[in-house]
């Protein structure tokens, strides 16, 4: 098979660019309604702090190692550790895993997010009067209207992905990744007019200390380690675009600190949208244990009532908004997840990209449409490929970069635009948290989640 040159597997046009795609791939469903509901059911500000440690302490080395190594070797993660891997068989199914989980995700992520786009059409339906047809595309229990969003929302996650890294990904997250932001603060500053967001407001910044405990520290790591997409291949294969003149390391700071922002901005949305809820007369806590509604009840049920209580044309406006908003943090992050898979197919088979992404595409389809009627099939996927295989992933990254192929090595990559970095202190310092601290915490987490599950 003729192996794939650089030239057509594509680059980045430009810094900015790689930088709005990696933080759209961390930027998801995840930042805009899985963080808020932890901070407000885990202690505010006090999960806050710990998540921003976690991230410090976790994400960001682990995404530097990612990069470094992506760019390294200019291939997928299959073909990246299979190139360091210095004839070892086993380092290879580091990357393998990687690239399943990434399918196995991407299965039940298009699902999700096809009801971001089905309750556009909701909001729509309830302001017209179509109750019926609200009700309809509001369950998210039928399968049928299951599959035919998830298709579609598969659909225009390919077509992104067959138009290459700079005319497709990159060019479509520089017009997602702005529109994003601008619509989360319009509705963080209408939210913040109405009653009850002050309250919710005192909740977000008000730390509650006594909350921390073993679960909150667990809870914080695996939030850091999901919402800044590691694990999975992904900023491995989006780092193998990389030039050779782009600093690594100042590339992933931008990205960990835009994932955190657009996670604490998301929050300063939902915690006071969701007391707004409450002050409107909708239930947010459970009767039964007192604690928050999950985050996919609060989301699809809290707060769509929300926006039908307040009502003509500006409720309908808030609500579509709303959601279409959920729709652009989920594609951002779909396409990262089909570019994982695609990557692999285009550089270990010799495949090109249109036809690569829509055999991947089509495949992840068919797993995403029997999603569709079996949705308990999720919260397997979820415990499997999200709570377990991210982790693991992650930690196999780890050990590695610092015990096999050596942080020298890495050193090497990292100061191809960055030659000060061997004489600065961070070296040292991110060799530390690479080799000890990050799979040591990393590793806490793994085999925590594993032992809730098997207790």
């Amino acid at each position: 098979m003729t192996p794939t040159t650089s030239s057509e597997r594509g680059t980045w046009n430009s810094k900015i660019g790689f930088i709005l795609a990696a933080a759209g791939s961390a930027v998801g469903l995840g930042n805009i309604w899985g963080f808020p509901t932890q901070v407000a059911d885990n202690g505010g500000a006090a999960f806050i702090l710990i998540y921003l440690l976690c991230c410090l302490i976790i994400g960001f080395p682990v995404m530097i190692a990612e990069l470094a190594i992506g760019r390294r070797t200019q291939k997928n993660p299959v073909g990246a550790l299979k190139a360091l891997s210095k004839g070892n068989s086993f380092i290879p199914l580091i990357g393998y895993w990687g690239v399943i989980c990434g399918v196995m995700i991407l299965s039940f992520y298009v699902v999700i997010s096809g009801w971001t786009l089905a309750y556009v059409f909701e909001e729509l339906f309830y302001f017209f009067q179509f109750e019926s047809a609200a009700n309809y595309v509001g369950d998210l229990g039928n399968g049928l209207k299951n599959a035919v969003f998830t298709l579609f929302f598969m659909g225009l996650t390919i077509l992104i992905v067959t138009g290459g890294v700079s005319k497709g990904i990159e060019r479509a997250t520089k017009l997602l990744m702005p529109v994003l932001i601008g619509i989360l603060f319009i509705l963080i500053f209408y939210i913040f007019t109405l009653d009850g967001a002050k309250e919710g407001l005192l909740m977000f910044f008000k730390p509650d200390f006594s909350t921390i405990d073993g679960n909150l520290l667990l809870s914080a790591m695996g939030q850091a380690f999901f919402s800044l997409s590691l694990g999975m291949g992904a900023l491995i294969t989006y780092g193998s675009y990389l030039n050779k003149k782009q600093n690594i390391v100042e590339s992933a700071a931008y990205i960990t600190i835009f994932d955190v922002g657009i996670a604490v901005v998301a929050g300063l949305l939902v915690i006071p949208a969701m007391f707004v809820a409450q002050a409107g007369g909708v239930q947010i806590f459970n009767p039964e244990t007192g604690a928050l509604f999950s985050s996919v009840t609060l989301v699809f049920d809290v707060l769509p009532e929300m926006f039908h209580n307040i009502g003509g044309f500006v409720g309908m406006l808030l609500g579509i908004t709303f959601f279409i908003l959920l729709g652009l943090a989920a594609l951002t992050s779909s396409i990262s997840l089909l570019e994982v898979p695609v990557a692999y197919v285009i550089d270990e088979h010799g495949v090109n990209r249109k036809k690569a992404s829509w055999i991947v595409g089509g495949f992840v389809g068919i797993i995403s449409v029997i999603v569709s009627f079996e949705l308990s099939l999720i919260d397997y996927f979820v415990m499997i490929f999200n709570e377990i295989g991210l982790p693991l992933g992650g930690l196999a990254i780890s050990v590695f970069l610092g015990y096999f192929w050596k942080s020298e090595n890495a050193l090497l990559e990292l100061e191809q635009g960055n030659e000060s970095i061997r004489d600065s202190g961070f070296y040292t310092l991110w060799v530390i948290l690479i080799k000890y601290i990050s799979p040591v915490l990393i590793g806490l987490v793994l085999l925590t989640t594993i032992w809730s599950f098997l207790t």
